[in-house]
């Protein structure tokens, strides 16, 4: 532990970049894919906002349980199929993945393709079934 703070302290420079392209990291990953919900929050937006839910998983992890009504649009066919969910571009749109990963990515995707209020569950699934919440299974 030590070693660590001689090293912060005889390389200042070499720290500060650091720190700064963590920093910009990590704001270029938050904005790309648009803003993350939680549980709550996107129990809420369907309930009040009729909010559509993308599950990007492949359709094997999709019928082993997912949220009620959910589109499935797997991640690898997203971009061909980005097209199908512009009927709801007034609606938020919040994409569903295992655990979040790609999440930003496919927010991305959709906002790409013209739809505007893209959100991301934290967590992904794994979340919404940490929270005990319902999943359908096929």
């Amino acid at each position: 532990m030590e070693q660590i703070f001689e090293f912060i302290v005889n390389h200042p420079m070499l720290v500060g970049a650091l720190v700064v392209l963590v920093c910009a990291l990590v704001f270029t990953e938050m904005r790309k894919g648009g803003q993350g919900v939680t549980t709550q929050d996107l129990t809420l937006l369907v309930n009040q906002q009729g909010a559509v839910i993308v599950d990007v998983r492949e359709k094997a992890e999709f019928n082993k349980g997912h949220i009620v009504d959910a589109l499935n649009i797997p991640f690898a066919r997203l971009k061909e199929r980005a097209s199908e969910l512009l009927k709801h571009k007034d609606k938020p749109v919040i994409i569903v993945d295992a655990m979040g990963q790609h999440g930003g990515m496919a927010g991305k995707i959709l906002k790409e393709a013209g739809i505007e209020q893209v959100m991301k569950l934290k967590g992904g699934i794994g979340s919404w079934q940490s929270d005990s919440l319902p999943l359908v299974k096929k």
